[in-house]
């Protein structure tokens, strides 16, 4: 009989972090994990966009689940809406990124297998975001800490 040493407890890793007006609520992280999955929730206000640019991850896919509102992504250059109840499943190395192009409040559950994305980089990525004011974060700001974790940035757009 295996035992483990680790207390089991409801949303073990509960923080609510803010990226300008976007909330990232985590509720379990791989360290809780042993790095199998990350959960946490997003809330994306209406006309509200990722605020870091779009990216990939060879590491780990992402698999989202819509749980009020409409969140409108973009992955490989394909638009998917996901509503309520509908889900999403991004493959490693797809360029993606997201929205809400809706009249309410998204709300969406994220899960990433591996859980090798924490709350480190959304703490992180709130810093550079709170220096912009408003504005567009530092793009080689976000650049760097999203290289750390294992995230790939997309290109800047050609005009």
């Amino acid at each position: 009989m295996l035992q483990h040493d680790a207390q089991v407890k409801l949303n073990p890793s509960e923080e609510m972090i803010h990226l300008g007006s976007t909330q990232v609520r985590f509720l379990v992280t791989g360290t809780d994990s042993h790095s199998t999955i990350a959960m946490f929730e997003y809330t994306v206000p209406v006309g509200t966009k990722l605020a870091g640019p779009p990216h990939s991850h060879e590491g780990c896919e992402e698999t989202i689940y819509g749980l009020e509102g409409v969140s409108t992504w973009t992955v490989n250059g394909a638009r998917i809406d996901v509503g309520p109840g509908q889900g999403l499943c991004i493959p490693r190395g797809a360029v993606h990124g997201f929205g809400n192009q809706g009249t309410i409040d998204a709300r969406v559950l994220f899960t990433q297998t591996p859980g090798l994305i924490g709350p480190e980089f959304f703490r992180e990525s709130a810093e550079v975001i709170k220096a912009a004011g408003g504005g567009p974060p530092d793009r080689s700001k976000m650049a760097e800490i999203m290289g750390r974790y294992g995230i790939t940035p997309a290109p800047p757009p050609t005009v």
